[in-house]
């Protein structure tokens, strides 16, 4: 009965370690990149934009204690857009937006998205489409993707800040 007793003590021990560990080793990367939506005239058309980011995670990692080689997960955890310029515009000529996201070196996975943007609103909070994003967060830079559908023609060229978190979990070795 000492050494169940013993076990369970050692394995709820090592457990909690284990955990301790993981959330010491995980951290947060936030980026601010500004988007450019150009006017257009042309209804439920997809217009598809690149916008280069660059990007400097090594700081973020050195700031962590850690290295790119170490790095073993990253995930979006947030991605907020927010019309800038004009400041008195909204969001109601947007029908659906999706993002993804690309490097030199690698192909386009999908970042995140909405559908049936709402009315009247002048931030935006997208949808994680849960993409594995370590090799694209380790690069220098990588181009967002953008798609969207509009539900009403853009009269004038709109500035959109992107808001973005990344989780990121590293090896202890």
């Amino acid at each position: 009965m000492k050494k169940v007793l013993f076990f369970s003590v050692c394995l709820f021990v090592f457990i909690s370690g284990c955990k301790k560990l993981q959330e010491l080793l995980t951290f947060e990367i936030s980026n601010t990149e500004n988007i450019t939506i150009p006017a257009s005239a042309l209804l439920n058309v997809p217009i598809i934009s690149p916008v280069p980011v660059t990007m400097n995670s090594q700081q973020s990692f050195d700031n962590n204690n850690t290295k790119a080689n170490l790095v073993k997960d990253v995930s979006l955890t947030k991605l907020t857009l927010t019309i800038t310029d004009p400041a008195s515009e909204n969001f109601n000529f947007l029908k659906s937006i999706r993002l993804s996201i690309g490097t030199d070196q690698y192909d386009k996975v999908p970042l995140a998205f909405l559908d049936n943007i709402p009315m009247g609103v002048s931030t935006i909070d997208l949808i994680s489409n849960n993409s594995k994003l370590d090799k694209y967060i380790k690069a220098s830079g990588y181009t967002l993707y953008t798609e969207v559908t509009l539900r009403s023609n853009v009269a004038n060229e709109l500035n959109v800040r992107a808001d973005s978190k990344f989780k990121v979990t590293a090896d202890p070795l």
